[in-house]
């Protein structure tokens, strides 16, 4: 096949999904979110043909444009684009894909901060599958997004269940768009910026660094730690979604110049 503009496979990161349990895992779980559907990095169309058997409005992106008209014209009842995920519209009801390994996170990034779609079930690094699904306690940018998204965890995919096959493994998430958001959407940025200063606060003890961050006391951090029920928590990583919103609602919210 002729060399895209884009760059070859490496260049793409392409690692095509071969494993026919798991393209049958992902299309079981994007039978369960109703509404049309965006693919992303369709490659050869693996997943692609499986998802049109679903017999849904389906649109397929691919950065490879001569991959792209191959598949085009072998499923002419698919609308395929070759276009990048990291510039085209994510305009779908449920987002799915086997996302190239080197764009993951940028592509997360986008996706998170996009509103038109409800469901995504996405194939990533088993590494960056387990701290977006707060497998270990969660990350900055988990915890960013949580009172808008809940994040499954959905399995392992073994690295030999791609060709070319690459250095790990890899893990499928489920993410869905929270029907009562934790925090209004019209505090995003500001809630936001209070995750990020708890996260970069120092202090020897959770309260501490709450107080830091939220320009307050010791004792106000503690009492706002004991209404969200987390005073056993010990480092901002441990918070859960419900807890972060609560501290915001007590701390972040009036610390705001």
């Amino acid at each position: 096949m002729p060399r895209s503009h884009h760059g070859g496979r490496h260049e793409l990161g392409q690692n095509f999904l071969t494993h026919r349990p798991t393209i049958d895992r992902i299309v079981s779980l994007v039978h369960r979110a109703p509404g049309s559907i965006l693919e992303l990095g369709a490659g050869d169309g693996a997943l692609t043909r499986a998802l049109a058997g679903l017999g849904r409005r389906l649109t397929a992106l691919e950065i490879d444009e001569h991959r792209a008209r191959r598949l085009d014209a072998a499923l002419p009842h698919v609308r395929v684009i070759a276009a990048d995920a990291l510039r085209h519209p994510l305009d779908a009801d449920v987002i799915v894909g086997n996302i190239p390994f080197h764009v993951t996170t940028p592509i997360l990034r986008r996706l998170l901060s996009t509103s038109d779609w409800r469901h995504a079930v996405l194939l990533t690094q088993w590494e960056v599958a387990r701290k977006r699904a707060g497998v270990g306690g969660s990350t900055m940018m988990t915890a960013q997004s949580a009172p808008w998204f809940t994040v499954e965890l959905c399995g392992r995919v073994p690295a030999w269940a791609f060709v070319p096959q690459p250095s790990v493994d890899g893990g499928l998430l489920s993410i869905t768009r929270r029907a009562a958001p934790l925090v209004p959407l019209r505090d995003r940025k500001a809630y936001e910026e209070f995750v990020r200063a708890v996260f970069s606060a120092r202090g020897t003890s959770l309260a501490t660094m709450l107080a830091v961050a939220a320009r307050t006391t010791a004792p106000r951090a503690r009492a706002a730690l004991g209404d969200a029920g987390a005073s056993a928590r010990r480092l901002p990583r441990d918070l859960r979604p419900e807890e972060w919103a609560i501290l915001w609602h007590r701390l972040g919210r009036r610390s705001r110049p």
